[in-house]
């Protein structure tokens, strides 16, 4: 069994009557379009993360808010598990229907419902792109800050489920910290408000509970996202180094100088030959890696920042560092960077893309320990990672079509995400935990913690039909991991121990 997928989970299911369940759809929502034909299905299988597929119950297409509310009440009713989709760009399986599931797809809620420039707030459906609002709010001068690297196609509900960051996310925060509120509808079908128009509201901050939450506690249908002036200026150096752990080391001395630049990326060898010759960026293919480093503001700030940045990466031992020339150069700095997933799936039948986040001083050690980590299971990592946050994404190269490779770039996934956690981080900063880390989190948190988590999911969803078998698991999987002791032999809410 690989980590990624728990054969077992689909057979804890119960057994849905899918003639029954076509009824009861059809004669309460005969607008609604499904999906039931095995080849209408097949498109459905996977995520973003597509090594590992599996084959929806049904999947609807809703357009309206009460669709949806039906949908859930109805499937609430028949305890039938819900699956919650948008665009299907999501990295961790987050998205993986279930063979006894429905799986909801949002795209079709994709209307930009208001910008406000005053406010500087957008109302947008969850199925709008994340670039389509920075396009919407520019000619007021306008745009929405986090810019995952999946952002021309990838949907916004989909990164409040996932709190997507992206190249930009340094100095500008993460989802969580661009939201105003979000409209979400329970698995009973109860539409409920998270957060305010104003910049804070009392009670609980349920808004930063639900961000991130993986579809676990409700569907989200309405996100009110803040919106920020385009700085007056932007500038990018890219600083070439003939050793990573060098650039590593650059990454904490540049915020130690006193300096939050707008975006701060870290590419190594192998993955800047890869966006080279995919993208053409200027890149220089002899370098052990590079630090891409933009600071923006007013202009008399950007140009101080530029000379201090620049002084600070020659003294870490930078080998070369280059301004962008003007804006078409810079743009093409960041799209070797943004293409870089896809540039390495030029380069290998396969890649494994990992998401681990690490103190900004343990850069150095956690390369290091990569590229050991690297050569012990003879599989190749290409680095690419949100330098300034400590975000990695150590991407593994490896064949599907040779026996046995799958499963080790997934234990090489895996001890590099325990690595993570060794030196104090994560095992997610923003693709979430999905099925593909659910392993990790027995390494990440105690009993104690998980046990609450599974109480916060049982508030909002008792019976647990809500994207089950994902980012929470149980202490029995925990136990056979072997990661964790279980306290006192007690399993905290045991009717939600067969996901």
């Amino acid at each position: 069994m690989n980590i990624l997928y728990d054969e077992r989970l689909d057979g804890a299911l119960p057994k849905v009557d899918k003639p029954a369940l076509l009824v009861e759809l059809r004669a309460a929502l005969p607008d609604l379009e499904i999906l039931h034909e095995p080849e209408d299905l097949r498109p459905y299988e996977c995520d973003g993360l597509s090594a590992y597929r599996c084959t929806p119950l049904l999947v609807v297409l809703p357009e309206h808010v009460e669709q949806v509310q039906t949908l859930l009440r109805l499937c609430h009713r028949m305890r039938v598990p819900v699956i919650a989709r948008g665009a299907g760009t999501g990295l961790s399986g987050g998205a993986l229907p279930l063979e006894q599931g429905v799986l909801l797809v949002m795209a079709r809620f994709k209307r930009i419902l208001e910008v406000n420039p005053a406010g500087r707030y957008a109302r947008v459906q969850p199925g709008v792109r994340n670039l389509a609002i920075s396009q919407a709010a520019a000619p007021y001068g306008l745009y929405y800050a986090p810019d995952p690297s999946s952002q021309i196609a990838c949907s916004i509900g989909g990164n409040v489920a996932e709190n997507a960051g992206g190249v930009h996310c340094l100095k500008y925060g993460l989802t969580v910290h661009n939201l105003l509120k979000v409209e979400i509808v329970t698995m009973d079908g109860e539409r409920l408000t998270l957060g305010s128009d104003a910049l804070d509201s009392p009670g609980f901050d349920l808004l930063a509970l639900f961000t991130g939450s993986e579809g676990l506690l409700g569907v989200v249908v309405e996100v009110t996202v803040k919106l920020l002036p385009k700085p007056q200026m932007a500038k990018v150096l890219m600083a070439s180094f003939d050793d990573v752990e060098k650039a590593g080391r650059a990454v904490a001395d540049i915020i130690a100088a006193g300096i939050i630049p707008g975006g701060l990326e870290m590419m190594d060898n192998l993955s800047i030959r890869a966006a080279e010759d995919f993208i053409h960026a200027g890149y220089p293919v002899d370098a052990a890696a590079i630090l891409l480093c933009e600071l923006d503001g007013v202009e008399s700030d950007v140009h101080e920042d530029c000379l201090c940045v620049e002084g600070v990466l020659r003294k870490a031992g930078a080998t070369d560092v280059r301004l962008a020339r003007d804006e078409e150069e810079r743009a093409r700095f960041w799209a070797g960077r943004k293409n870089a997933f896809p540039a390495v799936g030029r380069i290998s039948p396969d890649y494994y893309c990992m998401d681990g986040t690490i103190p900004r001083r343990e850069l150095p050690r956690v390369l290091r320990g990569i590229a050991e980590l690297s050569a012990e299971y003879g599989l190749r990592v290409a680095n690419v990672f949100h330098a300034g946050d400590g975000n990695m994404h150590p991407l593994i190269l490896f064949d599907a079509n040779l026996p046995g490779e799958l499963e080790r770039a997934e234990a090489l996934g895996g001890r590099i995400l325990e690595l993570c956690v060794a030196v104090g981080g994560s095992i997610t900063g923003e693709h979430g935990v999905g099925r593909e880390k659910i392993n990790q989190m027995c390494a990440q948190f105690n009993a104690d913690e998980l046990t609450l988590f599974h109480a916060v999911k049982a508030a909002f969803d008792p019976q647990g039909l809500l994207n089950p078998g994902k980012n929470i698991p149980t202490l029995h999987r925990c136990a056979e991991f072997g990661a964790m002791h279980i306290h006192r032999g007690q399993l905290p809410f045991p009717d939600l121990e067969r996901f």
